[in-house]
């Protein structure tokens, strides 16, 4: 889970996020509702960011406007990231899940009624937290290919 938290301590509001990354509210809220991103959100419903969270939406950032990956298709990318490997779920979990069985969306916008992710906070889980930079991921499948 979180290793670094002073690195992953929601500390930005969102308009201070949007200065620092010089984008607008509106684009790190689309991010959110396109499931890109899962933002600390206090009592109040104010949505907090870390630094963490910075560099990820600097990643889809250089995907989007370098690379010229859609946001489909950063949603397909991190669809591929096997979930299942990295918290280690029992054939029957799988089985139920639906970021197994799919390709579309990322692990983390799924509500996994019944199996192990049911009461896991995506937030912090490894899946989405260690594999938020494009290096992590390519690294991450290159380790599984091995």
């Amino acid at each position: 889970m979180l290793q670094n938290p002073e690195f992953e301590q929601p500390v930005y509001s969102i308009s201070m996020a949007a200065h620092l990354l010089s984008i607008s509210v509106h684009t790190i809220r689309m991010y959110e509702r396109e499931g890109l991103i899962i933002p600390h959100k206090k009592e109040s419903n104010q949505r907090l960011y870390s630094k963490a969270d910075l560099e990820r939406i600097q990643c889809i950032r250089r995907s989007i406007n370098e690379s010229k990956v859609s946001i489909n298709g950063i949603k397909r990318i991190y669809s591929l990231i096997p979930c299942w490997e990295i918290v280690k779920c029992s054939d029957e979990d799988k089985s139920k899940c639906e970021a197994y069985k799919g390709h579309e969306q990322p692990c983390w916008t799924y509500q996994n009624k019944s199996t192990k992710c049911e009461d896991l906070k995506c937030r912090s889980c490894d899946v989405y937290y260690k594999y938020s930079q494009c290096s992590e991921v390519k690294d991450l499948i290159k380790s599984i290919s091995r």
